[in-house]
Parts: C-alpha cells; sequence; structure tokens
C-alpha cells in the first residue's frame, strides 16, 4: 500500500472551544485533523477514515472517553490505533491509571502545554507513517514472492509442454518410420522377387494375369505411402493456416456412393460392407476433394475399428445443410478417449488396430471447421461409435482458405 500523504487524527472532546483549540495546536499540512464532538460521532469517522492517532476527552456526556476507548479496543479496524486521553481533573482522581488500563499510549492533563503536545503527535504520526511503509513493504514483498511462485509455475508447465513436445516429436518420427517402412518393404521385396525372376527368364511370372496382381500390389503400397505424406503435408498447412479450402457446388448422395464404391475392396477385406442410406440429392457450397477425404478417414477408421460388422453410412438433409453419420458396430470409444481423439498423434484402441500416425480424425475436425461445420462422436465400449457431421449449405470461409 502507498504511504498516506496525509495522516488523519482524530479529536474528541464534547465542547466546541476545546476542539478549536487543539486542532489549532496541532494542525499542518501533511496532517488532516477530523473533529467529534460526542463518541457516537467519533464512531462514525473511525468507520470512514484510518487514523494514526486518537486524542479523546475523558469527561464527555453520553459516552466518556474511557467508553469509547473500549470500543475501539473490541474492533479489528480500530484495534491499532494510539490513544491519548485528555482531562482537566485533578491528578488526584487517577484518571491516569484508568486510561493505561483502557489501552492509552499517553495521558494529557489541561491545560495543556502546546510544546508537549505538538512533539508527541509528531511522534505518532511518524510511526504512523512507518508502520504504513512497513506494510506497503510487507505487501511488496508478498506481492513479488506471489509474481515468482506464478512465473516458476509458468516455466515448470513450459518445462513440462516442451518435453511433451520433444517426446511428441520422437513418438512421431518413429510412427512415420514404422508407417513408411511397411510398404516401402513390400515393394523393396517386390522387386527383388520380379529381378529374380527376370534373371532365371522366368516369363510366366509377369503373365497378364499376375502382372495385374503385382500392379494391384504395387499400387495400394504407393497410395498408403502418399496417404501418410499428404497427412503430414495437411498438418504442416493447418498449423500455417496455407491449407486450400475452395467450395464449389457438390451433390453429396453422389460424393458418398462414389467413396463407398472405392472403399468396397478395402472392406472385403477387413470382412465387412459398407451400406449407404441416402435417399435424396443434397446440394450446397462445399470443397469436394476435402469432403470426401473427410468421409474416407472416417469410413478407414470404422473399418479398423469394426471388428468386420458392416459399416453404415447416412445422409439426410437439414434446414440450413446437410447431416451425415458413419456408424460401425466395433470396439467403441470410451468416455476418457472421446476428449482426446480429434487430437494430433491421438491413437485408440491396441494391436493392429492403433497402426497409422494418429492424424486422421484430427485433420477430420479440422477440414470439417474450416466449412463452418461440426463433428461429434458418440460411443460406448463394446456398443460401436457413430461420427456425426452437420455441413452448412454454403461454407463460410474467409479468401476460400482455412
Amino acid at each position: 500500500m502507498p504511504i498516506p500523504d496525509s495522516a488523519n487524527i482524530l479529536i474528541v472532546d464534547d465542547l466546541p472551544e476545546n476542539l478549536i483549540a487543539l486542532e489549532a495546536l496541532i494542525r499542518r499540512e501533511d496532517r488532516t485533523v477530523h473533529a467529534a464532538g460526542s463518541g457516537d460521532e467519533a464512531l462514525s469517522l473511525l468507520l470512514e477514515h484510518e487514523f494514526a492517532l486518537a486524542i479523546l476527552d475523558v469527561q464527555m456526556p453520553g459516552m466518556n472517553g474511557f467508553e469509547l476507548a473500549e470500543l475501539m479496543r473490541s474492533t479489528e479496524r480500530t484495534r491499532g490505533i494510539p490513544i491519548v486521553f485528555v482531562s482537566a481533573a485533578g491528578r488526584e482522581l487517577n484518571h491516569a491509571f484508568k486510561g493505561y488500563e483502557a489501552g492509552a499510549v499517553d495521558f494529557l492533563h489541561k491545560p495543556l502545554d502546546g510544546y508537549a503536545v505538538r512533539s508527541k503527535v509528531a511522534v505518532f504520526v511518524e510511526m504512523y507513517r512507518q508502520r504504513s511503509e512497513m506494510r506497503r513493504q510487507m505487501e511488496a514483498l508478498e506481492n513479488s514472492r506471489r509474481e515468482q511462485q506464478s512465473l516458476l509455475e509458468k516455466l515448470n508447465a513450459t518445462q513440462m509442454e516442451l518435453e511433451r513436445a520433444v517426446k511428441m516429436r520422437d513418438d512421431f518420427m518413429s510412427m512415420v518410420a514404422h508407417e513408411l517402412r511397411t510398404p516401402l518393404n513390400t515393394l523393396f521385396l517386390e522387386t527383388q522377387l520380379r529381378k529374380m525372376q527376370l534373371e532365371r527368364g522366368n516369363a510366366a511370372a509377369f503373365a497378364p494375369d499376375e502382372l495385374r496382381k503385382m500392379v494391384g500390389r504395387d499400387d495400394r503400397q504407393i497410395r498408403n505411402m502418399v496417404r501418410l505424406i499428404d497427412d503430414m503435408l495437411d498438418v504442416s498447412r493447418m498449423r500455417s493456416g496455407t491449407l486450400s479450402v475452395r467450395p464449389v457446388q457438390t451433390e453429396l448422395s453422389a460424393l458418398l456412393r462414389r467413396v463407398v464404391d472405392d472403399l468396397s475392396e478395402q472392406a472385403s477385406a477387413a470382412g465387412s460392407l459398407i451400406t449407404l442410406d441416402a435417399p435424396q440429392p443434397v446440394d450446397g457450397l462445399w470443397d469436394e476433394f476435402r469432403i470426401e477425404q473427410v468421409i474416407v478417414n472416417l469410413l478407414t477408421n470404422a473399418l479398423r475399428y469394426g471388428s468386420g460388422k458392416p459399416v453404415e453410412v447416412s445422409l439426410r438433409p437439414t434446414a440450413d445443410g446437410a447431416h451425415i453419420d458413419v456408424r460401425d458396430q466395433g470396439i467403441g470409444i470410451s468416455a476418457e478417449d472421446q476428449k482426446r481423439i480429434f487430437r494430433q498423434f491421438e491413437r485408440v484402441g491396441g494391436g493392429k488396430s492403433a497402426d497409422g500416425l494418429g492424424l486422421g480424425l484430427y485433420i477430420t475436425r479440422q477440414l470439417i471447421e474450416a466449412h463452418g461445420g461440426t463433428i461429434r462422436v458418440r460411443s460406448e465400449p463394446g456398443q460401436g461409435a457413430v461420427f456425426s457431421l452437420d455441413l452448412p449449405r454454403a461454407a463460410d470461409l474467409a479468401n476460400g482458405t482455412a
């Protein structure tokens, strides 16, 4: 707290002429004198101001000085105010002893000695200023301690975040290496096998049917690598704010039918079947390529975690756009996992189902939100999962990018 520019002094006496004389005696530019003609008036002033000193007349009608002092000592706000009693009674009445019992720091007799009064007031005002300065310094120290504690907590949080980022980077690099190694190894082995067949002159190994199978296997492995690289590039673009989203007139039922047909072979390999319920066309302004990317991500996840059971896709028009559900009957997602599946590098499940970089749902959410839409999941462990998309008919985009 700042040191007060002016110290408040309370004087209490039932005689106005005494108040005028005492105020004239102790007034200075760095002091503000508050005068009260009774104990009740003094209590009102004590509630309004902080005082460096209170000078109380002992003999007053109604509440006398001793009674006022007892009330002051019983209240936390006024307990620490130094009290000086003033009395016109003779010393033989022993008022001074009673005053000290009431908590006074000094006792003055009338007629007052002007020099003594000014000296005592100056001492108590200086003590008040020193206490105020000490409180200010203590508060400053406490504020500094709190700021240091807050800074330490922020530094600890930053350190933990940096450690998490380093671990995430290392894990990510490990996942990328693992995910790319599988298709690369397959292509390498296929290449070595074909080289060996050529060296042996085994032309039958390259008959049209066999060649078609080779090309199909190569295509799948190359697509896998391209998908991984595209995911990493998309994340980089999202972080830099340069991901391109270009809405054009798009009909969603035809788009969904095309995606389902393209993934039918993958669904068959997973022992599953994808069904589409899109009874009517739904038109709007969407980025066809990005919406297709979203649906492919959701269906790929559904096949991965769907336990070989059927996957259902449904499309319905809404008042301002379209609603799409992708439903599987697989292992489900716990409430705790539902909080994190849309983050980067987060994967659920175990074993083969946990393959991938953990970017699919993160990218999916970013693309949906770039269209001004929303995505949510409803699921319970063992009960499958439903991913629901709501897309406004005209994407609200700035400059055509997200």
